[in-house]
């Protein structure tokens, strides 16, 4: 069966790549001056990756459904309930009322995003503190790739996505960018630093890769 893919052109694409998600489907970038041929060699050449990728999905798809009227936070469920004329969603012990109709899901993400940098901000503080590293800013962001991601100058972005995470698993991210602070690369010295600081560090990456296509509030 041939797969069906979108093709976009990105001015700062240097090479061909390949993207899966929910809301684009398959989906090819194209540096300016690539030749329309390469998005369909690209399909041919990742065909096996794409249908686990795609198969991912689907699975993710059926975990968020079964979520029902309710949202992960840090590892436990929180319960939607509507409330019509809301405009923000508020929470109230283990429920969130949120606004109705075509809001709700834009509502939540700004409550998630406010409550991201509540939760993280603290954490990233604590552990810079241990370490001896200080950061310079914080940046609260809604990555597509990435959960998080540490400067050079010590600027510091999280994906608001982790809370949807168990809370091991959002203070991992925290340790991992942190060492980064003092170890920019991925070598054998920056994974001995981050064992020392998160011992369990491979058990939460792993579930991450697991598991990371079911942290959106809807499938």
């Amino acid at each position: 069966m041939e797969i069906p893919y979108s093709v976009r052109r990105s001015p700062r694409a240097k090479r061909v790549r390949v993207t899966v998600d929910a809301a684009r489907g398959v989906e090819v970038v194209l540096p300016r001056r690539a030749q329309e041929r390469e998005a369909a060699a690209a399909i041919r050449e990742l065909r096996p990756w794409i249908e686990r990728r795609v198969q991912e999905l689907a699975r993710a798809r059926v975990a968020i459904a079964a979520r029902g009227e309710a949202v992960p936070y840090l590892g436990q469920l929180l319960a939607l309930r509507t409330e019509p004329g809301r405009a923000r969603v508020h929470r109230r012990g283990d429920e969130l009322l949120t606004p109705a109709g075509t809001e709700r899901f834009p509502a939540l993400e700004r409550w998630y995003r406010r409550a991201a940098r509540a939760e993280i901000a603290p954490r990233l503080d604590r552990a810079c503190a241990l370490a001896g590293s200080p950061y310079t800013t914080l940046t609260i962001r809604g990555q597509r790739t990435r959960w998080a991601s540490c400067s050079r100058s010590g600027a510091m972005s999280f994906n608001w996505r982790l809370l949807l995470a168990p809370e091991p698993v959002l203070d991992y991210v925290v340790w991992h960018e942190v060492c980064h602070l003092q170890v920019m690369d991925h070598s054998s010295r920056f994974w001995t630093l981050l064992g020392q600081r998160c011992p369990a560090y491979a058990e939460h990456a792993g579930w991450l890769r697991e598991h990371g296509t079911t942290l959106v509030l809807q499938g």
